[in-house]
């Protein structure tokens, strides 16, 4: 490999002949081996789109020369088109505040830009990486709007995937809405339900945490570009914010809307905090979820046996023709760790100190982790599990029939304590109650008829 000899503030450093990016980049790229995962595609664009913005506004204000904005603007056109992502090469966790993402996405751009004139990489003295690319800018400011932007992007994907696992569920309420079944509280039989109205349940739960996302995610909205380096703004011209933020919003398709306190933006991680929080609530439904599935399915002797799950693969590598709830069990583990990246959010919020937080990059890694797991994942689950369950319907008929616990819908007619005894007795004798309400003589065959309907046990009268 050929290399050329770049210069920033500390100094000359080696930099790949070839490469985009400068001397900032290549001696981060020796300290912050971390991940092996380079920058988040969306957290490249959102980047990208502010330099852009961030290009156009200093030229509209008359604080850049227009034919270093036009380049700086086409080199970012370029890598929004897909154009030298390669060149983003800082570790997806790295420096606090992001400062080395910053630099390489300034660098990469002037040397492009520079590219574009016609002149040599590395010639800063034309474009520089700070002067122009960064102008009216800080890594302070910049770097948790794009974060705000890149969560932005990823959670219309989200919501479009958990709409796709609610629309299975909801399908499976219908399907199953007819199906009575043992309910359970404390583990132990309880009056019955339907397997429909459990699958209902599960739909409203993850309806109701992708509201409580979306709420979250309008508090991402508001962002904070401008404020520099602390808040207060310096070295922007005026009229910067409210330009760039209209900027930003065109080009991105994003309402977004300037942060009505430019210090709390910089200083409070609250949103990013709230927005993860609010993912760790859907990883709890879904855990829910998934373990009750896992336990309807158990069996196929041994277990309760209440659902028939499809075979996605072999279940065993040595018990012939096991069939195990290995996506359910895919989900769990997603959502674990997910409640963990919600820990280490929690944990980087309430680190900063002053005028800032700069625990940014290990935030904005988890988040766009977890989204990225649900996106990917759960419409496969909604697919390949959810819309492959069939109801068991005999065994889950054979258990109510043989189920003590339908005395409970005759304690008006008998009373407490004579349907306890005669609960104690069912089990004791294996005689189902039906047979020993009659055998006493304690209510009549229309009576018990009525008061075990399929309209009376699960509440329609």
């Amino acid at each position: 490999m050929s290399f050329r000899i770049d210069k920033d503030s500390l100094g000359e450093f080696k930099v790949p002949k070839n490469a985009y990016y400068g001397p900032f980049t290549a001696r981060a790229l020796e300290q912050y081996k971390v991940t092996g995962r380079k920058s988040h595609l969306n957290l490249i664009k959102a980047y990208v789109m502010i330099k852009r913005s961030a290009a156009l506004t200093n030229y509209e204000l008359q604080v850049l020369d227009e034919r270093i904005a036009k380049v700086i603007i086409q080199a970012c056109d370029e890598i929004l088109s897909g154009q030298f992502l390669d060149q983003f090469v800082i570790d997806a966790i790295n420096s606090g505040a992001g400062t080395a993402v910053n630099m390489n996405t300034n660098e990469i751009i002037a040397n492009r830009a520079l590219e574009i004139l016609r002149k040599s990489k590395g010639d800063y003295s034309i474009i520089s990486p700070n002067d122009h690319v960064n102008m009216s800018q800080s890594s302070n400011d910049t770097f948790p709007t794009a974060m705000h932007i890149a969560i932005l992007m990823n959670v219309n994907l989200l919501i479009k995937s958990l709409e796709v696992l609610i629309k299975s569920l909801n399908i499976k309420s219908i399907d199953f809405k007819n199906i009575i079944k043992i309910g359970r509280t404390h583990l132990m039989d309880a009056i019955p339900v339907t397997l429909g109205s459990e699958f209902e349940v599960y739909a409203y739960a993850l309806e109701r945490a992708k509201e409580e996302i979306i709420n979250s995610q309008r508090k991402l909205e508001y962002i904070g570009i401008g404020a520099t380096a602390v808040g207060t703004g310096i070295n922007t011209p005026k009229g910067y914010r409210e330009k760039i933020v209209n900027h930003l919003s065109h080009i991105s398709g994003l309402n977004l809307k300037m942060s009505a306190n430019l210090h709390f933006f910089l200083q409070s991680k609250f949103d990013i905090a709230n927005f993860s929080s609010e993912l760790r609530n859907l990883a709890i439904e879904l855990i829910k979820m998934a373990n009750d599935l896992r336990l309807m399915a158990s069996g196929p002797i041994a277990g309760l046996a209440e659902i028939l799950i499809p075979a996605v693969h072999a279940g065993s590598s040595i018990m012939p023709g096991k069939v195990n709830p290995s996506l359910a069990e895919c989900l769990n583990m997603i959502c674990f760790d997910i409640i963990g990246k919600d820990v280490s959010v929690t944990m980087a919020a309430q680190a900063g100190q002053f005028e800032l937080n700069v625990m940014l990059p290990g935030m904005l890694n988890n988040v766009l982790d977890a989204t990225d797991m649900l996106i990917n994942f759960l419409p496969i689950f909604a697919t390949n599990f959810i819309n492959g369950i069939q109801a068991n319907s005999e065994r889950l008929k054979q258990q109510v029939e043989k189920s003590p616990i339908l005395i409970t819908l005759l304690n008006p007619y008998i009373g407490y304590l004579t349907a306890a005894e005669i609960y104690k007795e069912s089990l004791r004798t294996g005689i189902g109650i039906r047979e020993l309400i009659l055998g006493k003589k304690l209510m009549s065959e229309k009576e018990l008829v009525d008061a075990l309907s399929y309209e009376r046990i699960i509440g329609l009268v």
